[in-house]
C-alpha cells in the first residue's frame, strides 16, 4: 500500500478516493485542463468516477495510481498526479494536472518531482517516463524542470507527442 500522504513544501498529496469524484470532474472539465489531458473533450462525471475506481484498484494491486493534490492549509482538491497507463500499447507514465487557478506557481513541478521521487524510492522504478502533446509547452517545461530529458517525438493516437524520461541513476 502507498503511504497515506506525501508532503511537499506547499502541498499535500493523498491517493484519490471515491469522495473526490466531483472535484476531479470539475478539474478535468476546466477548459485549460481538458485541452490536453482530455483532448478538449468535456468528459462525463462517470468517466471521472471510472478514473478514481481504476486508481483505487491500481493502488491496491501495484502501489501506484492517482494522487489528489491539495494545499497544505486546505482540503480543497486543486490537482492530481501519479502514474497512469497511456498510449497504444499502454505505457506507465507520470501524469500531473492542476486547476487553472494554480498554474504558473511552480506547483506542477513540485508534484511531478514528488512523484518521480516516489517512483524511484518507494516503487523501485529504474526509469520514469512522461509525455505531452507537442503544443503543450507548459507541460514540456515541467518535465524539463524535474530533470527529465527528451527521449522521442512521434505520433500517438493521432497526436504529435513529445516524450521525456529520467533514469533513477541521474535523479537528485
Amino acid at each position: 500500500m502507498p503511504p497515506r500522504q506525501i508532503d511537499t513544501a506547499r502541498l499535500r498529496l493523498r491517493p484519490l478516493a471515491r469522495d473526490d469524484v466531483d472535484a476531479l470532474h470539475r478539474l478535468l472539465t476546466q477548459p485549460g485542463v481538458r485541452k490536453y489531458l482530455c483532448d478538449d473533450e468535456i468528459i462525463p462525471r462517470e468517466r471521472a468516477a471510472s478514473f478514481v475506481e481504476t486508481s483505487i484498484a491500481s493502488f491496491e494491486a501495484d502501489g501506484y495510481g492517482l494522487w489528489g493534490v491539495a494545499p497544505k492549509d486546505a482540503d480543497t482538491l486543486v490537482g492530481f498526479c501519479g502514474f497512469w497507463f497511456f498510449h497504444e500499447p499502454p505505457r506507465l507514465e507520470l501524469l500531473y494536472g492542476l486547476g487553472e487557478d494554480h498554474w504558473h506557481k511552480g506547483l506542477a513541478t513540485e508534484v511531478a518531482t514528488a512523484m518521480i521521487r516516489y517512483g524511484f524510492e518507494t516503487l523501485a522504478f529504474e526509469r520514469v517516463e512522461a509525455s505531452a502533446d507537442a503544443p503543450n509547452a507548459a507541460s514540456v517545461a515541467v518535465m524539463e524542470r524535474t530533470g527529465m530529458t527528451f527521449w522521442k517525438r512521434e505520433m500517438s493516437n493521432g497526436l504529435d507527442t513529445i516524450y521525456y524520461a529520467i533514469e533513477k541513476l541521474v535523479f537528485k
